[in-house]
Parts: structure tokens; sequence; C-alpha cells
């Protein structure tokens, strides 16, 4: 057998189902030998697009996903996605061929490359070593989450593996840190004294068995729940869902900022803690002690000063500070009756009053994502694309999970969000996928449209075209910029004309009753459907305010 062969068998063998990518000369064999072991492979039609349809598939099924590329340029066209996976610890396995000769023209310095996006570099070494190397690699991914580029060099491939070659044994991942005893002690303590505690659950706490955990903690002490953009749906059908404040930061609603801001204690459960979800620091009061737990170290005070840092997994903390609890008589806290009455009222943004704008050809986003909220099935997954509209489909769209919604967010690209619902699709084929883009990342990414056609998607692609790049229009085009816009604008694209030429079903959408024909395909989605919404162009969104402070 050459090692070629056996990479793909091993990687099978560890528990790699899924792979995604586009296939040259370099790594023709190696996904070969994967899928003939078992494993499904989605040909991409890009590199980029590959690489995020794998992360996505990664984030929303748990399980580590490999993406597989050619040498030089096929690994370079994917670096977008990969350095986006890298900076949310996704488990995504990027199996790389590699040209070793500077005299190739495939060569690039692929570790270097790595580790400048932010993966972790590894190498297929030798024959002898081949098996080890990829063991490591996979490990490295499931037990750390972390995004590991494995580069395997053209001639190693090509060796015959030693006869006597035996895979590593599998042994049992060993479970996450629990937090110093003085250091639970301490925050045990801070919870007692707090009187407006919130807790902020982040992507280190995105399972159902850490919602359970801070849920039930949060409930003992009286504490506020709230998530990270990229958690949302964490506390859904949990014990005290009623007091979840939703997303924290700058899609806060109104209410949820005022709360948050008021609380004496926060708690960051795997969460940075990070200008985004605390508003530059404006959600904290000066007054308020906040605490950090985190499984990376590195996390621990990174983004902001905190008064106790707790190293551990987040479950594993919660549980063991709610054991030194267990004899304090419950409280209610910040859980009062009109904190109740508040949230039930004016919770969630669609409860929100708004001024509808829309008309004269446009609809106003916040009425477009409204009625699709009521007509879309409760399972759903929601993948966002970033741009000056991603606020209106992430809150304005119900999740129903900590999986609902695959948020891409962390490099803050343009041009990801068609291909990351592809890859949440194929890892819940149950739910319907909602792909939300602005104009210009849906045109960054179209060639993958092929891709969902091609697969049979029931994928719903909802563009908010409002034919400019909004963030930039709406930001240097305030009276204080008084800039030149020529750059960042277009004139309109008919984009359910482009979608109608690669097999998709399409809407046009100027106002809310156009989209009474999308009830028809969702009741028997058989091809994807691309609505076309010309919306308004005249306001930045409230998020985009916020962050650029006009």
């Amino acid at each position: 057998m050459l090692v070629r062969e056996a990479i793909g068998r091993e990687l099978h063998r560890l528990g790699v189902r899924t792979a995604f990518g586009v296939v040259g000369s370099g790594n023709f064999h190696v996904t070969g030998a994967l899928v003939a072991a078992g494993a499904r492979f989605v040909a991409a039609r890009h590199e980029g697009g590959a690489a995020v349809m794998a992360d996505a598939h990664a984030r929303t099924s748990g399980e580590v996903t490999v993406l597989s590329v050619h040498q030089g340029c096929g690994y370079t066209n994917s670096l977008t996605g990969v350095a986006e996976a890298a900076k949310s610890r996704t488990p995504l396995l990027v199996v790389a061929a590699e040209a070793t000769e500077r005299t190739s023209n495939f060569y690039v310095d692929q570790p270097a490359i790595a580790e400048g996006v932010g993966a972790v570099s590894a190498r297929v070494r030798s024959a002898r070593t081949a098996l080890d190397d990829v063991t490591r690699a996979f490990r490295l991914c499931a037990e750390e989450r972390r995004t590991v580029v494995l580069n395997v060099p053209i001639d190693v491939q090509d060796e015959a593996l030693p006869e006597d070659a035996v895979a590593p044994r599998r042994r049992p991942a060993p479970g996450l840190p629990r937090p110093a005893a003085s250091d639970a002690e301490d925050f045990a303590e801070l919870l007692r004294r707090a009187e407006r505690p919130v807790f902020v659950a982040g992507r280190g706490a995105r399972s159902g068995e850490a919602g359970e955990a801070i849920a039930a903690l949060a409930s003992r002490t009286g504490a506020l729940l709230a998530t990270s953009a990229v958690a949302r749906g964490l506390f859904n059908g949990r014990q005290g869902e009623e007091w979840c404040l939703d997303v924290a930061g700058g899609f806060s609603t109104p209410l949820a900022a005022e709360l948050i801001s008021g609380a004496d204690l926060i708690v960051g459960w795997g969460c940075a803690l990070n200008m985004w979800t605390m508003r530059h620091g404006r959600l904290i009061s000066d007054t308020a002690k906040v605490v950090q737990v985190d499984v990376d170290r590195d996390a621990l005070g990174r983004t902001r000063d905190i008064d106790l840092g707790l190293w551990g997994g987040v479950t594993e903390t919660a549980r063991e500070v709610a054991a030194l609890l267990a004899d304090d008589p419950a409280a209610s806290r910040y859980r009062t009756p009109d904190v109740a009455k508040r949230l039930a009222a004016e919770g969630r943004w669609p409860q929100v009053p708004f001024e509808d704008g829309t008309g004269d050809g446009r609809i106003d986003p916040r009425a477009l994502t409204l009625t699709l909220n009521d007509m879309l099935p409760a399972e759903r997954t929601v993948a966002v694309d970033s741009g000056n509209f991603m606020g209106y489909p992430s809150m304005y769209l119900d999740v129903p999970d900590q999986y609902g919604l695959c948020f891409t967010q962390a490099f803050q690209s343009i041009g990801l969000g068609l291909s990351t619902a592809i890859g949440a699709a194929l890892a819940r084929p149950e739910r319907l996928p909602v792909a939300a883009c602005g104009d210009g990342g849906f045109l960054m990414g179209v060639s993958e449209l092929e891709t969902a056609v091609r697969l049979g998607l029931p994928l719903l692609v909802v563009v908010y075209n409002d034919a400019m790049y909004g963030a930039e229009v709406h930001h240097f085009g305030h009276p204080t910029e008084a800039a030149d816009l020529s750059t960042v604008t277009f004139p309109d694209t008919d984009i359910a004309a482009l979608a109608r030429g690669h097999g998709c079903a399409a809407l046009t959408v100027t106002a809310p009753e156009d989209l009474s024909p999308l009830a028809e395909w969702l009741a028997a989605p058989d091809r994807p459907m691309v609505i076309d919404a010309k919306t308004t162009r005249d306001e930045g969104s409230w998020w985009l305010q916020e962050a650029f402070g006009h």
C-alpha cells in the first residue's frame, strides 16, 4: 500500500466522514482513498468555497471535517476560509498536498503560511511515520478544537508504507481541566455577593452540556443569561430560558444593553468579552466585577482587564461552583418581576417598534426578515455573511438552538455566506438551510451556487440587495466624511435572473407581499430558491452605527 492510500484509510478510521475540496494532481489519490474507505467528498467550485463549507460543516456537526486541497495554489486559494476557521477554533483538518522542491511552480512555504493565519502546521514526515503523523494531526483537531494544516509532500505520498507500519492505538480523549479549587471558591464568593449578575456564554460554551450547566448555575444564583452572536440559541428550551437576554453586544436589544450595563457581576463563559460582545466595553459598568472562564489560558484577560480568570472547561467549572453553592439558598437577585415583565414585552428585536421604510421599489430589511421569520419552519439553520445587513437575519430570524446560527465572522470577510450555508446544510439535512447575504458578498461567492444546485439542496438564499457595499457607504458617506462613494456603489444586478441561469427558483422582492410565492416552494423545496430583495439603502443598520459611532 502506498502512503497516499494509507492516509485516506487512516483518516476514515479515525472518524472523518465528510470532506470538501477541489481535486488536483497532488490530492487526487489521497481524496480517492478517503472516499473508497467510506467518507463523503463534496466537490466545490473553488477552494475558498470548499474551505468555508468544511468550516461550517465542522461547526454545525461537531465533527472533525477535512478540507482537501492541491499543493501551492490550491492551498493559497483556500486561505480566507482557513483563517476564519483558525480564528474560530474550528476542528478543521486541512489535508494539503505539498511541493517541497523550490524549483516547482507550486512551491510556497506552506507551514509558514498556516502559522501566519493562526492554524497549526503539521506534516507527514516519512512513510514510516505517516500513520502516526495523521493521527497526531487528527487528535489535535478533535481534542483541542484547532484548525490544523497537514502537509503531505508529493514524494512521500508515492512511497510504499512499511509492512510493519501500525496505526497508533486509540486512546480516550482527555477530559477538559477543572478550575483550581481556590479560583472556584473565589468565584463562588463573588456570586454570593452579586446583586445583579449576568452570564454571557460564547463560542467555548457552545454545547448542550455546557448550556445546561450554565443555566442551572444561573437559576441558583439569580443571574440573567445572554450569549455572544456565535452561541445564539444556546439557552433555548433550557431551565431559565425566560431570563435570557438573547445576544450581548452590537446586536443587543435596547433592553438587553440596559440590563447588561446595569450588572454588578459579568461572567464570560468561553466568551472573549471583546469589543463586539461588550460594545467596546460600554456594556460593563465601572463598578462591575468581571470573571472569565475559558479552557484557553491565553484567552483569559486578553481583550480586557478581568477580576478573576478561571482556566477550565465551561461545563466543569459551572458544575464545580454549583457544588460549592449547593448549601446556599437559591436567590432571585436580578430575576425580579419587573425584569420578567419587561423581557416578555421587549426582550427580542421583533418586539422593538420601528418605522417601516418600505416603498419606492425597495423593502425595509426589517419588514423583509420579520415576514420570512413567520413563513419559515422553526427547524432551520441560518448562515449569515458579513456586511451592513448582517444584523437583520442574525437577530430577526429565530433559531432553534446553538447550532441554528452559523456565524462565520471571526475574520469579518464578506463572501462566505453561501458556502457557509452549504456546509451547514450537509451537516444538518433535517433543517431548512438559509443563507443570508448582501449583494456584494453573494456575487463574490456566486460560483458555489452551482454546487448547491448540483447537490440538490433545499437551500433558501436571501440576498439583501442594496447595490452597494453598504458598510462603507454608510460610514464614509456620513456628513462628517463627505467622501466620493463611486468606488463602493454599483448598478443594480438582476440576481433573480442570475439564479435562474444556475438552475435555481428565484423571486424579486420589493415589498412583503412579493414573498407569497415562497410558500409554494417551502411546501416542496426541490432545488435552491434565491430571493433578490431590493432593500432600502438610506441608513446604516443599528449595529453598524454602534460599531462606527454614527
